[in-house]
């Protein structure tokens, strides 16, 4: 009897579904959400004979572990010299660290931080856009979606009937 697994968007979830026969193109509705026809995945599973300890199966491209240390100690300099009174000079740090992370503001975000480096004041900057930063994800991965969308979905460990 096999098991399937298949993705909510909406809930950003992955459930598993036992069926009692092999049916590869049925799709269940959210058990959480009730969104219809949830996405199949592909379910993964390994061998590991023949693999040591020290094999690196990550899958994560090599890095250049010195450069990535400059830059971290670059950010970590330039944060400590920011003026706690200068609200532009915040934004520009804010928009530099997402520029290193590959990260794009959200457009109320992106308006906040156009404020703030023109030199308004952040309480009336808040008063404004209060109500659009708390209901939009504040960053995107660059051409990826919201940046809840990088965290790996989140596994229900129910087995729900096909």
């Amino acid at each position: 009897m096999p098991i399937y697994e298949f993705y909510c968007p909406d809930c950003h979830t992955i459930y598993s579904f036992l069926s009692l026969k092999v049916d590869t193109g049925k799709r269940p509705d959210c058990p959480q959400c009730r969104r219809p026809e949830l996405s199949r995945q592909v379910s993964l599973f390994s061998i590991s004979r023949g693999l040591t300890e020290d094999d690196d199966t990550s899958g994560l491209p090599d890095l250049d572990e010195s450069k990535m240390e400059q830059a971290m100690r670059m950010m970590e300099q330039e944060a400590d010299r920011l003026d706690g009174d200068d609200p532009g000079q915040a934004a520009r740090f804010m928009k530099k660290l997402c520029d290193s992370a590959g990260l794009k503001m959200g457009p109320g975000m992106e308006e906040a931080m156009r404020r703030l480096e023109a030199g308004q004041d952040p309480e009336q900057v808040e008063a404004e856009l209060g109500d659009v930063l708390e209901n939009e994800d504040p960053f995107f991965a660059s051409g990826k979606g919201s940046l809840s969308r990088l965290r790996p979905p989140a596994k229900d460990e129910t087995i729900y009937d096909l």
